[in-house]
């Protein structure tokens, strides 16, 4: 089975193309900037090293044909026929309550996600596009979605309700719902074929650590509490988002500084965060660098709050759980940052956490143990496959 995964964004398309009996990737990229005066695509093949080309893409149907065409490319495709595409695999962000699992993509899935657009304004509409797109150049071909919020499904009540009048819960559906979803439960799962032990009997906190930033308390392989809310917004210090902050700063910005609803929604979401604090950048490598060779005093400043804030989610979910067996760090930083590794295990000693600093310190993109012989908790950095993991869903559902 070959399959076709898509993670549609507003004004992009990234996919992957795998063949599922071997699991290898046979092309992959991304087409961006869909619908501005001069787009950008990018794919890379086993026979084509990969390559950004400007063109103009006015929406996801074209984008769609774009993806469609190049692998049909005589000289750089890797199919001969449009029927050797035997599935599509979506990325979906938001489902409410509906989904705890994987789905075959049907008109009443789509009404769900149009429901849920209010929940997710951004993401729902541009994962909707995608699944046109495909309906209208591959009508025949299914199509599997897998939700961010699914995994979180299995919260209990006593972690997913917020303290509010329970009216807003009931009728308007305000609660915790999570994010990264399919990243946790994908490195959850790997942790435990690596360790060779049940799932069923491993408490797990997982940490995604990219510009976007979540923990997980997995128990038994399902998630029991995880550090997301409403929206992507809650939670940990990330790249621009701010995360947890006392509920009033919002109310006192608008208030006595007199900014706007939308002036505070962008401070929070997009100036806050490791690039507010250091007031230099968002992206991790940057402020390490600072750190190391400047000894920027803002930039240390901003890593410290950072590694703290992970510390306390860690200390809060082995309480939640009573106990941990598996830390496991991914994404983009947790799986190349040693230094945000080592703060953020630092004088962990009381929970069982201790890091071997020697291997923390090595770069490979594969499994590996970080924690020392005497640890009792396993610490360990597992690459993300989110695409794999939708494709697995999807021939799942679909054999």
């Amino acid at each position: 089975m070959k399959i076709l995964v898509l993670n549609c964004g507003s004004s992009s398309i990234k996919f992957q193309f795998i063949n599922m009996d071997t699991r290898q990737v046979l092309a992959e990229g991304i087409a961006e900037r869909i619908g501005e005066d001069i787009a950008l695509f990018t794919y890379k093949s086993e026979k084509f090293t990969r390559k950004k080309s400007e063109m103009a893409i006015e929406n996801h149907e074209q984008g769609l044909q774009l993806i469609i065409d190049s692998l049909l490319d005589e000289t750089n495709g890797v199919i001969r026929d449009k029927s050797e595409i035997d599935a599509v695999g979506h990325r979906l962000v938001h489902a409410g309550e509906h989904y705890s699992d994987a789905v075959v993509v049907t008109d009443h899935v789509v009404e769900v996600m149009r429901e849920c657009i209010p929940l997710a304004p951004l993401h729902n509409p541009a994962n909707m596009k995608g699944i046109e797109a495909v309906k209208a150049n591959m009508p025949k071909v299914p199509q599997c979605g897998v939700f961010d919020t699914a995994f979180h499904q299995t919260m209990p009540p006593q972690a997913y309700l917020y303290p509010l009048p329970l009216e807003m819960y009931r009728t308007h559906k305000i609660r915790r719902y999570g994010f990264h979803g399919t990243s946790h439960k994908y490195v959850s799962q790997r942790a435990a074929e690596f360790l060779q032990r049940d799932l069923a009997e491993l408490k797990i906190i997982s940490c995604h650590m990219g510009n976007g930033a979540s923990i997980t308390a997995i128990a038994g392989g399902k998630s029991v509490d995880t550090s997301m809310g409403l929206t992507p917004l809650e939670g940990l210090m990330m790249g621009t988002r701010c995360g947890d902050i006392d509920p009033a700063i919002p109310i006192h910005m608008q208030q006595q500084l007199g900014l706007s609803v939308d002036e505070v929604n962008v401070i929070l979401n997009k100036k806050s965060g490791m690039l507010g604090l250091s007031s230099i950048s968002n992206d991790m490598r940057v402020i390490e660098n600072e750190i190391l060779k400047h000894q920027n005093p803002q930039a240390t400043t901003a890593h410290d709050v950072y590694c703290y804030r992970i510390k306390k989610y860690i200390g809060a979910y082995f309480a939640a759980m009573n106990g941990l067996d598996v830390l496991i760090f991914t994404g983009g930083v947790g799986e190349n940052m040693p230094i945000m590794r080592s703060l953020a295990c630092r004088d962990l000693d009381a929970l069982g956490i201790r890091l071997d600093e020697e291997a923390n310190s090595r770069f490979s993109n594969k499994i590996e143990v970080l924690s020392a012989a005497d640890s009792r908790v396993t610490v360990l950095k597992v690459p993300t496959n989110e695409e794999l993991m939708i494709a697995l869903e999807t021939q799942r559902l679909l054999s």
